[in-house]
């Protein structure tokens, strides 16, 4: 592993120093390690692409689901309506 010699002032409240440096303690390794490697495994361009495709996904499931609910619902209706015209034949 190369030297680090570079430094990149990053200005943030107390309160995000402090959930940094407790993140860093959970994972074992310094604040600027856990910095580096959060920064090199970030990747916008990926995450909104895999964003995208759940989102994608969601829509085309939830379109399957409602076709699904709507022809069982037609079903359950159609079904019904045979029930009450056998009964209404039926001899007490």
């Amino acid at each position: 592993m190369a030297t680090s010699n570079e430094r990149i002032p990053v200005l943030v409240t107390s309160q995000e120093k402090a959930l940094i440096a407790r993140m860093a303690k959970d994972a074992h390794m310094s604040m600027g390690e856990f910095l580096r490697r959060a920064a090199s495994s970030f990747r916008p361009g990926e995450d909104e692409k895999i964003l995208e495709g759940m989102i994608d996904q969601m829509l085309k499931t939830s379109a399957r689901t409602s076709a699904a609910i709507d022809d069982t619902l037609s079903f359950v209706e159609a079904s019904n309506k045979r029930i009450a015209a056998m009964e209404s034949r039926r001899m007490y």
